[in-house]
């Protein structure tokens, strides 16, 4: 995004959320085939004003699994929300966790959405390269789905590849040799066709109609989310004269950590809730311990972990990261990691990346205070292992 600049003709900033998940295995007497549950309210949204965005989802799946999850926008503003334990929450309500009774969880994963719709589209093409599906946000967060139009935009950059390297449709390319060979001493090629197929496909068409939803909430909360949501999918249909602009970055949306009391969440039980840690091998996730770590503060903001995050958030690190790969510890051996913050305690100043436990969600490179950590790939492969996420 940044070394071609796609960015820059965007009318919102990209804003994203963080999905979690788990898989149950249940008694297949207990399967209700075909049941499907979204929810919004508990436990994220606490007042029918409250602008977190986000909710749940509850899936059976034949023979024996369910399939549980929730996605936080990463727009939310109180540093201490913690969306493991707000997910961990989620299950004790009781219309949850009777759909887990006598199963056990055989898996747990992480990921981001992108989650800025129309708004937040980049520039699609480059010489050399193209955005397809959910790199070139083409989520529809309403529907919380995406999978439909990532194809479609997959589709349409072949279809767009062929015209261009092939029967040469487009006037706007570098011309390539009859096979559709490129020349080594050619340029690369820019496949300016896709982005126009694109815009005139269902998949703009789709993405326009919901395209000021999510700032609704963000702006004005739950229940007038709800109510402009109604309105542009059954009345208006993307026929607003108006654009509801998402202007600032997910990093930016925090806020200070003495503006909130810190959350107090249940502790696990091992049969319905667990413990981080203990979930997290259920990722399978690995990485060679003796490779270069994939997570790395950037050059020159070394100082922002204890100065900014730290004493500023409240280290919102050690409670955003669905992996725990971030914490701070203590100089003195105090033990105290709780990471609350507040300006003056000192025992809290070493921050620890454990890059082994990643399970390359991407949330902290979005979310963190000061964008300050670098996310790369890692070598060897490495990362989770999903197997029926």
């Amino acid at each position: 995004m940044e070394k071609f600049n796609l960015r820059k003709d965007c009318v919102s900033e990209q804003t994203y959320g963080l999905g979690i998940k788990e898989v149950w295995e249940i008694p297949e007497d207990q399967l209700e085939s075909g049941f499907v549950q979204h929810t919004l309210g508990y436990p994220l949204q606490s007042s029918l004003m409250d602008k977190n965005f986000g909710g749940t989802f509850l899936y059976h799946q034949e023979p024996n699994l369910v399939h549980a999850g929730l996605v936080i926008g990463l727009d939310y503003e109180n540093p201490y929300i913690n969306p493991y334990k707000e997910f961990q929450r989620w299950k004790t309500h009781p219309d949850v966790k009777k759909h887990f009774e006598n199963g056990s969880c055989i898996s747990y994963g992480a990921r981001v959405l992108n989650e800025g719709g129309y708004h937040a589209i980049p520039k699609l093409t480059f010489k050399g390269g193209a955005l397809i599906g959910c790199s070139a946000g083409f989520l529809n967060s309403v529907k919380i789905k995406g999978s439909h139009t990532a194809i479609k935009s997959g589709m349409l950059a072949a279809e767009s590849v062929h015209d261009v390297l092939v029967t040469k449709a487009s006037d706007d390319i570098i011309p390539v040799s009859e096979s559709g060979e490129l020349d080594e001493a050619e340029e690369a090629v820019e496949i300016v066709c896709y982005e126009e197929n694109i815009k005139n496909s269902w998949v703009y068409d789709e993405l326009y109609e919901v395209r000021n939803t999510h700032q609704a909430f963000a702006k004005w909360g739950l229940l007038p989310g709800l109510a402009y949501a109604g309105l542009a999918a059954h009345i208006t249909k993307g026929r607003e004269p108006w654009t509801l602009e998402h202007g600032t970055k997910d990093s930016e949306t925090t806020r200070l950590n003495k503006d909130f009391k810190p959350i107090d969440y249940p502790s696990p039980d091992g049969v319905l809730t667990f413990d981080l840690l203990t979930n997290l091998q259920r990722s399978g996730t690995y990485h060679d311990d003796d490779q270069q770590a994939h997570l790395r503060i950037k050059t020159d903001l070394e100082h922002i972990p204890q100065d900014v995050s730290m004493q500023l958030y409240g280290a919102p690190e050690q409670r955003f990261c669905p992996a725990g790969v971030y914490e701070y510890i203590s100089t003195d051996n105090s033990g105290d990691d709780n990471g609350s913050g507040g300006g003056d305690d000192d025992s809290l100043s070493k921050l620890v990346i454990n890059a082994q436990n990643c399970v390359h969600c991407k949330c902290c490179s979005i979310k963190m205070p000061g964008e300050y950590i670098e996310w790369t790939v890692p070598e060897g492969g490495g990362g989770p292992n999903y197997q029926v996420m």
